[in-house]
């Protein structure tokens, strides 16, 4: 039987046990993928006392199988494409295109809810910690990535609960370092490895960035936080 997480809570406690490099340091933040990254890397960047804020980016599932990944989207016009799933299935260039025309209006949604008049935070010369509840084809992940790269960050390190060896293995070679608790030979969905999976909402990703940010608002005289 697989080992399971109890929730996201759990698994980003543990997670940051495995990240404890990096705790403290100025130069660092945290960036989760909402929705499900968000309680994962609230409990990191609590753990290791740094800033939490979000890298926007968006799933193209496969029409009539949300859950396979056949890409993603992100910011600054990001497209990545998983050319295994399309040729696998017959995905035409106009499916994509009908799907990422949806989800960019998604992005914008979350953008105005999850952001608000907060600013996009300065990733340039930073060490990223870049966080998912999970990683199943990666696509998600390398959307995030490739938006990260633009920024010039000192570098992006990715931290998951749970991911397959071959994905941790292909992403070594994007960033400067992969981060995992459990990397199994294979991974169906990532709902398997938690106990309890529930959809995380809106509502709760606001609630935990406003959390984390009152705290470092409060800690803000006792650091260095370059701009």
């Amino acid at each position: 039987m697989n080992r399971q997480f109890r929730d996201r809570t759990e698994a980003g406690q543990l997670l940051a046990r495995k990240l404890t490099a990096y705790a403290n340091r100025s130069d660092v933040m945290v960036l989760a993928l909402p929705r499900g990254g968000v309680p994962v890397a609230f409990e990191v960047a609590k753990v290791l006392s740094v800033p939490l804020d979000i890298c926007l980016v968006r799933k193209l599932g496969v029409p009539g199988h949300k859950e396979l990944a056949m890409g993603a989207i992100a910011k600054d016009d990001v497209l990545v494409i998983d050319k295994g799933i399309l040729e696998w299935l017959g995905i035409s260039r106009e499916v994509i295109e009908q799907v990422a025309t949806i989800e960019r209006q998604e992005l914008q949604r979350r953008d105005r809810i999850y952001r608000g008049n907060r600013a996009i935070p300065n990733v340039q010369r930073r060490t990223v910690i870049l966080v998912d509840d999970g990683i199943a084809t990666g696509s998600t992940m390398r959307a995030a990535i490739a938006t990260l790269r633009q920024h010039q960050p000192a570098q992006i390190v990715v931290a998951v609960p749970v991911a397959s060896a071959s994905t941790c293995r292909d992403l070594t070679t994007e960033v400067e370092k992969v981060v995992y608790v459990l990397a199994p030979e294979a991974i169906n969905s990532i709902s398997c490895w938690y106990a309890n999976f529930s959809q995380t909402t809106d509502e709760e990703v606001c609630s935990l960035l406003a959390q984390a940010n009152n705290e470092q608002t409060t800690a803000a005289p006792t650091r260095n936080i370059p701009s």
